[in-house]
């Protein structure tokens, strides 16, 4: 932090609807993509801080709760001005403080990993996004008896179970906002649900999650979809590591950007399957 700006004027604060545009600015001062739109349904959706010196935001953490012993931390940022002078201390300890009682999860970037660690956050996995110009050419190819069709408000039952047993939280909340902001689309065999699939608006295009399936073939139909739909736009997709979709994605001209590490602090939720989770909602949400 700059000699101008002294811990003891930095101010924390709980976030609100409000804060949505300066988080906006925030985020592009990082390279983040998010919009003013994004920020709100991130900021609605969940609780959390920003840091003020005056009037300014220089600081973000938010954190969303699944039930009540798991919740996701992220939207943690620090206006380039203001980083190394202890700013991502006081948010972390913040979020610690508000999620008492409940595990955490979060995925780190390679700067910001340390920094959780030492407070007690350990690895468990990775997501790495890919994003870029879909180059899809054909729609995808279904199997006798197979059917795609659109989900609605009416599908969340649906929805959530399928998101349950992939994730192991409640996460009802989130899929509600995602069917209100979202296209999805309902993959079933014989007639009976296998899974499914979210478009919305993000950043600089689209992003495409949750994804969930029982296997890497239904995923690939999922979101084949979406990149023949969607043919020519710019599409973003972030996919745990071990999924196996990285060489398919990249074909389809969605490029790898990186990966983060998923890590926790205290215990681990427990997917119970068969449905498992092909792409998150967000590196935030999970």
């Amino acid at each position: 932090m700059s000699d101008t700006a002294p811990q003891e004027a930095l101010v924390l604060r709980e976030v609100a609807l409000a804060d949505a545009v300066a988080c906006q600015a925030l985020s592009h001062a990082v390279g983040w993509p998010h919009r003013a739109e994004d920020w709100e349904m991130l900021i609605d959706l969940g609780h959390g801080v920003v840091a003020t010196l005056g009037e300014e935001i220089v600081a973000s953490a938010l954190w969303w709760p699944y039930g009540e012993t798991h919740a996701t931390l992220g939207s943690i940022i620090v206006s380039p001005a203001q980083q190394g002078g202890g700013i991502g201390k006081r948010l972390i300890r913040a979020l610690l403080e508000q999620t008492q009682g409940r595990s955490q999860l979060l995925n780190a970037t390679v700067a910001g990993e340390p920094l959780y660690a030492r407070n007690g956050f350990v690895p468990w996995g990775g997501v790495l996004q890919h994003h870029g110009v879909s180059r899809a050419d054909a729609a995808p190819v279904l199997q006798p008896g197979e059917t795609l069709r659109l989900g609605g408000p009416d599908d969340l039952p649906l929805l959530e179970r399928f998101d349950t047993q992939a994730t192991g939280l409640p996460r009802k909340p989130a899929l509600k906002v995602l069917l209100a902001c979202g296209e999805c689309i309902v993959l079933e065999r014989d007639g009976e649900p296998v899974g499914f699939s979210v478009l919305r608006r993000f950043g600089r295009g689209h992003v495409i999650g949750p994804v969930v399936a029982a296997n890497g073939g239904d995923a690939q139909t999922l979101i084949a979809h979406w990149l023949y739909e969607r043919r020519g736009q710019f599409l973003r997709i972030d996919v745990p590591l071990d999924t196996g979709l990285e060489d398919w994605l990249m074909q389809n001209g969605l490029k790898p950007a990186g990966p983060v590490t998923s890590m926790v602090r205290g215990e681990k939720p427990v997917p119970s399957g068969p449905a498992r989770l092909y792409a998150v909602i967000n590196q935030a949400l999970g």
